[in-house]
């Protein structure tokens, strides 16, 4: 029999979770593109938002310790996962298959609940995007055919929660007021000091089995503090109900990550996600509610027809936020790279994948420590700059653009 922790009470009810639609093998999400205008219908796309579930939730001696990690198994156990184990001591098992592929699908299918290490609380800044990186966890639901994680985390590809999350919070106190990032940036000092929490994860796609990501936004809104304060993080998901009523004081910015849809469109890469459409319905429903929102346009692709694929996807951003007043926007532009050891992580966990990673058709951009980088040709990045420069300005004026990279 598989011990499990005691219950502990979950915020809140939890409705029936939807399946994962598109696992570890499938190419992509079926791709269509909501007409221009089509309010209504990103609205009705929120009536059954996309929520992961774990096969299997693992949790660490220390981790059960935790009111926190206690709370989370009781929102697992509330969502109707079987397998709860409770570990006798703080290192996981082994997660391995009979090969890549199955060890990738068995690690994405868990949720390990642990407690941070020391280094995961002493804060690094994460730029261009912000003075600080704070970590809920690490590792993410979805299956990207362009991951950014892939080849920069050891290990197989679990989602690992923190479970001391007072602790992982208490990390910000001796950091406000010293960013070396966005605050020394001219253009952006206005948002205070920023911490960002989707470097190594989604928040918002594992947030109905954690409560993590609420708890954060209600603690920066509502704490005094010495100075501004920014919370940031990026998602690919929409079930921004339970964040609709927090207490953000508009400190947190909530950016969706958006890419171009269609028979050729990035967004097919994008498996075990809300689809573009509803990822729009919900930053409607987030600026209605007052939070600042953004577009992290990323990875930007630039196929054949791509200008065409990408102002359909801005003219639907401006369609979504027609009617909401003075919203709050911004937008990163992130086009598609990949280092050689992301390359080859990718290739063993998508060997089916249609994504063009051809290092030949690549420029080779070297950072610290030697390390590689295979980016598009400078005059293609060209190209791809000036065009969302313009249109950016041309179909959403009231956008700020942080950054292109």
């Amino acid at each position: 029999m598989t011990p499990t922790l005691p219950a502990a009470s979950a915020a809140g009810s939890l409705a029936p979770f939807a399946p994962l639609l598109d696992g570890p093998s499938a190419p992509g999400l079926p791709a269509s593109a909501p007409a221009a205008g089509a309010v209504e219908a990103i609205e009705d796309s929120l009536r059954s938002p996309r929520r992961w579930q774990p096969k299997q939730v693992l949790v660490t001696a220390s981790a059960a310790d935790t009111p926190h990690g206690r709370a989370i198994v009781a929102r697992c156990e509330a969502a109707g996962i079987d397998r709860i184990e409770l570990l006798r001591a703080d290192r996981l098992p082994p997660l391995r298959g009979g090969d890549e592929r199955a060890t990738y699908a068995l690690a994405k299918a868990t949720l390990a609940v642990v407690t941070s290490a020391p280094s995961a609380r002493r804060l690094a800044p994460i730029p261009p995007s912000a003075d600080w990186r704070l970590d809920l966890a690490v590792g993410c639901p979805a299956h990207c055919q362009y991951c950014y994680l892939a080849g920069s985390l050891a290990g197989p590809p679990v989602t690992r929660v923190f479970a001391d999350l007072p602790d992982v919070l208490s990390a910000m106190d001796t950091h406000v007021g010293r960013g070396g990032v966005t605050s020394t940036s001219r253009h952006r000092a206005g948002e205070g000091t920023t911490f960002e929490v989707s470097c190594y994860t989604d928040p918002l796609g594992i947030e109905h089995l954690t409560g993590s990501l609420a708890a954060t936004i209600a603690h920066v809104g509502t704490r005094d503090w010495p100075s501004p304060v920014g919370l940031r993080f990026t998602t690919k998901f929409d079930d921004v109900a339970p964040l609709l009523d927090l207490p953000h004081a508009g400190r947190t910015r909530v950016r969706f990550s958006v890419n171009s849809a269609g028979p050729a469109g990035a967004e097919r890469f994008e498996g075990g996600t809300a689809r573009v459409r509803e990822r729009l319905g919900a930053l409607r429903r987030l600026a209605l509610a007052g939070y600042p929102v953004g577009l992290t346009i990323a990875p930007v692709i630039p196929g054949p027809g791509w200008q065409d694929a990408y102002g359909a996807l801005l003219d639907d951003v401006a369609s979504a936020l027609r009617d909401v007043p003075d919203p709050d926007l911004t937008a990163e532009v992130i086009t598609h790279r990949f280092t050689p050891k992301s390359r080859e992580v990718l290739l063993g966990w998508y060997p089916r994948t249609q994504l063009e990673m051809d290092p030949a058709q690549r420029a080779t951009k070297r950072g610290k420590y030697a390390s590689i980088k295979h980016v598009y040709t400078p005059p293609v990045m060209a190209e791809v700059r000036a065009w969302f420069e313009r249109e950016l300005e041309r179909r959403l004026p009231t956008a700020r653009l942080l950054y292109f990279t």
